[in-house]
């Protein structure tokens, strides 16, 4: 039983800590987007 706790324990850390992570990695990905759109309308301005 004790057995049984622990690794739900361990299974529900592991899912908290992966939301942050995902967390993270959207973050970066529109901060990349942005980077992306703002120079894509450098362009554009420049054409």
């Amino acid at each position: 039983m004790i057995k049984l706790v622990i690794l739900m324990l361990l299974i529900a850390m592991g899912g908290l800590s992966g939301c942050n992570t995902i967390e993270g990695a959207g973050k970066d990905i529109e901060s990349g987007g942005g980077a992306v759109s703002d120079a894509a309308r450098e362009v554009k301005e420049d054409l």
